[in-house]
């Protein structure tokens, strides 16, 4: 079996090895989601993974509810994110942008007052973050067949300016209870239209965003991130296999480059509560490259591999305060440990300042 230090090919991506940077959500774009000198030097660091995926990138203003989270609908954040790119290739990296719409857990206050669009006037639970602190979340209007077709029209947009902007490919968030999951799963879909109801109406959206970027990109630059298990932001599903097992069926059709799944981790645990996994059906239909994500550690991640089930693995907090994660899973070498205080802060500090090992000994 491989090790997750053999390359592997993300379809048209080749990458040196199975180790990933998930998805970070950091805060350190402007208010108008601009990204910032300082995530040059952030993700260059972090440059000898598999392959990194971007921190959630929106693809509209109606589709980013996050402070400081950068987003890829205009000029001024495509120009931004060019220099981001450009230092992660020059440090010999590869890096894909992962596209963002975060649905109902949209405040109001990101849409002067506007109410957030989801597949069902349903409300999130809990509460949203601000610029003014937290807020209880506000009822989402459904969304209409315009608004529809609107959401697919920003999404192709989204994936020509990463393109442009010199990523890799790109990745569809569909997991975590944001927009594409809202439609996916029948907590939060109560729609009786043809995109509600049976599974196959569920995942229709799903399907029609992939073939947005894969028009834009191609297959082999094209990837999904899914959370099939549990309660994610108020969103979960009665039966989850029976629409995730066919939402993956139809991505493996698609060709696309690789599918990550965020669900339990080694101990079946997801958040406080254990659930079934879905990772071992989805292997069954999904013959692309299959990424886990959910608490590894090195030897953990290795027995997901050695198993057949996962063929990569993304790690997402330890990646905060270890830049050179692959060296120090191959040495076994200790890992720093993160400061949650400054996940979401502004500055240098919690996360362009963690050493290497490199620099430690020095």
């Amino acid at each position: 079996m491989p090790s997750l230090f053999d390359s592997i090919a993300f379809g048209d991506i080749e990458a040196p090895n199975r180790i990933l940077m998930a998805p970070l959500t950091r805060g350190r774009s402007s208010r108008e989601h601009v990204p910032s000198a300082i995530m040059a030097d952030y993700y260059a660091q972090r440059a000898s993974a598999g392959l990194l995926i971007s921190e959630g990138t929106g693809i509209s203003r109606e589709g980013l509810g996050w402070p400081y989270a950068p987003g890829l609908w205009t000029d001024e954040q495509v120009e931004a994110w060019k220099p981001v790119t450009a230092a992660v290739h020059a440090a010999g990296g590869r890096i894909v942008t992962q596209l963002w719409h975060m649905g109902r857990v949209v405040h109001p206050d990101f849409l002067d007052g506007a109410a957030p669009l989801s597949a069902s006037a349903t409300t999130a639970p809990g509460q949203a973050h601000t610029y003014d602190g937290k807020k209880p979340y506000a009822q989402a209007r459904a969304a209409t067949l315009d608004d529809i077709a609107r959401v697919l029209d920003d999404y192709s947009r989204a994936a020509r300016n990463a393109k442009a902007a010199g990523f890799d490919g790109v990745q569809l968030h569909a997991a975590n209870g944001y927009l594409i999951d809202q439609f996916l799963r029948d907590g939060a879909n109560q729609r009786d239209d043809d995109y509600g109801g049976s599974a196959e109406n569920r995942i229709r959206l799903l399907g029609e965003v992939v073939d947005r970027l894969i028009a834009e990109v191609g297959a082999g630059r094209t990837a999904v991130r899914f959370s099939p298990n549990g309660d994610t932001q108020g969103v979960i599903d009665s039966d989850p296999a029976s629409v995730f097992v066919p939402a993956a069926k139809l991505l493996n059709d698609k060709g696309i480059a690789f599918l990550e799944l965020r669900e339990p981790g080694p101990e079946g645990t997801f958040g406080s509560t254990t659930q079934p996994r879905v990772s071992p059906a989805i292997r069954e239909v999904f013959a692309g490259p299959l990424v886990l994500n959910q608490d590894y550690d090195g030897s953990n991640a290795q027995a997901e591999l050695d198993a057949g089930i996962a063929d990569a693995i993304a790690f997402g907090r330890p990646y905060l305060a270890n830049p050179d994660l692959p060296d120090r899973l191959r040495q076994g070498a200790p890992l720093n440990k993160d400061d949650m205080a400054t996940w979401y802060s502004r500055g240098a500090e919690g996360y362009t300042d963690y050493p290497t090992l490199e620099t430690a000994a020095a």
